[in-house]
């Protein structure tokens, strides 16, 4: 009862379509996509530069002698 079938997702669509267009709708699914691989490669960016400062961090001598 509280679900809807395939039909009426269908007429949903076809009223979403008739009302947008399908170029207004094509355009807005090509910015979606761009903003989550933007945000994906965002992630991949911060998780790359928090390794990057422990990685250079191991090989380092700090020499406290001041003679």
């Amino acid at each position: 009862m509280g679900s809807f079938s395939i039909w009426h997702w269908l007429v949903v669509l076809v009223i979403i379509v008739l009302v947008f267009g399908t170029k207004k709708l094509g355009s807005v699914g090509k910015d979606l996509g761009s903003a989550v691989k933007g945000f994906k490669d965002g992630l991949k960016e911060g998780e790359e530069g928090e390794k990057k400062p422990a990685e250079k961090e191991v090989g380092r001598v700090i020499d406290n002698d001041k003679s």
